[in-house]
């Protein structure tokens, strides 16, 4: 794994000797592949230049890393039990960040704030307790790892923080400790992240269909701690919906529930307290979670639509009829391009022939506008005949607003792209091009305002801040629901003649945000609080509302061992 970067050691974008654009690694469908359309889009979108690179250090500097403030006590006791811990300068750093823009462009610059002074990791729930136990009693600061995929800044140590930090990494409490077939559950350590859960519980013809974008990273624990949504999540549910019983480690001991029954009426959801939570509570250390068969069949699909407008009004009808898909999403023009530019080199003349052939029939045929047209892209998923009915049924109403089938293979490669677009910023960086992804959900009636209103707010404020190349601003609708949408924002710019790019790249976010905010959406969808977006809480929440969520924190944690400082 990376510690300055997205994903895996062996996986990256980059241009070659050639100048061609490519993916390396073996790990996904596009590795080993020449992109060729992508270094002339990259170029044309932000003006950048193979001349003007921005390499990163190459290497942890260790000598940047202030040594550890240990607690002394805390270290002999905690010695004493087994558990393993590290106090060395890459563990720290590598668990002192998540994968906001800014935490990612310091460590590239070699620049390292306050890390953890210690990590530890339990191998189980006990280990856990034993932990918390030691920390109170000794007044130790503990903030629980799982994927580190964190948007947000919550895993950022605050600098305020005087006492000793331990990262408390939860990645060795990885099991599946049961399976109930006759019930559909499934009892998991909550270390274990996206991509290892669904290969064990495809083992035993089970999945849980929890797939966010960061699955492959992302832990079982974190996405109960931010209350976390999944692309399949018409037929899934989201986390909240998944989640049967959560056992969670507090400084005042163990909070969980003590009947897995489908529904209870017993006063407030204790675990509405958990979920959300960002570790200002506690661990969780074991979630019970539905699961269903395998579905026994699978079908991508894609449609494109002659404006965004027409996209929109399409998935609303979707879900109006409640017949969404497993997954259905829809691009914007923009994102529609880059998606375009992402397409590897085609293997045979022929198969370049029926890609000619396609655009001469959207755009000269039936007179769509290359620059306005935008995709939406469709997985289905259940029994055979199930789905081909389903499929009929979501693309009978895509025609009523003038969409037409695009076929399989642009669905795929659209949810393939899903987990390899993240290393993009990687390579953006490299040569002075800097960027990041945002979310919001929102009411239908105002999707198109937010969408065309946010986008402009980034064009604007990206101007008046000094940028000097176009920026790059963009959406998708990427969830839906009765009431309303989930839309997902990605902004990039060429930050060449910036003297304080980061800085300028955050007052444009922050305007951003306070544009979703004005235009009816809400402060996050799933990507949680953290301390990034926690100004807007009590706005968000009401002062009741923190008061309460700070009532809960005062009695469950009165020392602040869980000291993050996220949400509140």
């Amino acid at each position: 794994m990376k510690w300055n970067g997205w994903g895996y050691s062996d996986t990256k974008f980059l241009f070659n000797k050639k100048g061609q654009a490519e993916f390396t690694g073996k790990r996904y469908r596009l590795s080993g592949m020449i992109i060729p359309a992508l270094k002339e889009w990259f170029e044309g979108t932000f003006g950048a230049s193979m001349q003007h690179k921005s390499p990163a250090a190459p290497v942890l500097n260790s000598g940047a890393v202030q040594p550890p403030t240990l607690n002394e006590a805390f270290l002999e006791e905690l010695t004493s039990t087994g558990i393993p811990f590290s106090h060395d300068a890459e563990d720290r750093v590598y668990r002192a960040h998540g994968h906001c823009l800014h935490e990612i462009f310091a460590l590239r610059e070699g620049k390292v704030g306050r890390v953890p002074d210690m990590v530890v990791w339990p191998n189980c729930h006990d280990d856990v307790v034993k932990i918390v136990e030691l920390a109170c009693k000794h007044d130790v600061c503990l903030i629980p790892y799982g994927g580190g995929t964190s948007v947000s800044s919550g895993l950022e140590c605050p600098t305020e923080e005087t006492r000793c930090i331990v990262s408390v990494d939860t990645s060795q409490m990885n099991r599946i400790l049961w399976i109930d077939e006759k019930n559909l559950t499934a009892h998991v350590e909550a270390g274990i992240v996206g991509q290892d859960l669904e290969r064990l519980l495809n083992e035993s013809g089970y999945c849980t269909g929890h797939e966010p974008d960061s699955m492959e990273f992302s832990s079982l624990g974190g996405w109960v701690a931010t209350r976390a949504s999944g692309m399949k999540k018409n037929i899934y549910g989201n986390i909240e919906d998944l989640v049967v019983h959560v056992k969670m480690v507090t400084p005042q001991g163990v909070i969980e529930k003590s009947c897995r029954g489908p529904r209870i009426s017993t006063g407030p959801d204790i675990h509405h307290f958990i979920m959300g939570s960002e570790g200002t509570l506690g661990v969780v250390t074991e979630v019970t979670m539905k699961i269903r068969p395998m579905p026994e069949y699978q079908k991508y699909g894609s449609v494109v639509f002659p404006n965004f407008e027409q996209g929109v009004a399409c998935l609303r009808e979707v879900a109006k009829q409640r017949c969404a898909p497993a997954s259905i999403r829809l691009m914007d023009n923009e994102q529609f391009k880059f998606g375009h530019a992402l397409k590897p080199q085609v293997s045979s003349m022929f198969t370049s022939f029926l890609d000619g052939l396609k655009k001469f029939y959207v755009t000269k045929f039936k007179g769509f506008d290359p620059d306005r047209l935008c995709v939406a892209t469709l997985l289905f998923e259940g029994g055979r005949e199930k789905v081909l009915q389903h499929e009929k049924q979501v693309y009978d109403i895509a025609a009523k607003f003038g969409g037409l089938a695009a076929g399989e293979d642009n669905g795929q490669r659209g949810y393939m792209l899903t987990f390899v677009i993240a290393y993009l910023r990687d390579l953006g960086m490299e040569y002075y091009v800097i960027g990041e992804s945002f979310e919001t959900s929102v009411p239908w009636d105002r999707v198109l305002d937010i969408c065309r209103n946010v986008k402009a707010r980034i064009i604007g404020e990206c101007k008046n801040k000094g940028v000097q190349f176009q920026p790059l601003s963009t959406c998708r609708v990427t969830q839906t629901y009765d009431t309303g949408a989930c839309v997902y924002f990605y902004f990039a710019f060429n930050y060449r003649g910036l003297s304080d790019p980061v800085h300028v790249y955050e007052q444009v976010e922050r305007a951003a945000r306070e544009e979703i905010l004005a235009n009816g959406g809400s402060l996050s969808h799933h990507h949680g609080v953290g301390k990034l977006r926690k100004e807007w809480m009590r706005e968000t929440v009401s002062n009741v509302g923190m008061g309460m969520l700070q009532s809960v924190k005062d009695y469950v944690d009165p020392k602040n061992i869980f000291g993050n400082r996220n949400l509140l």
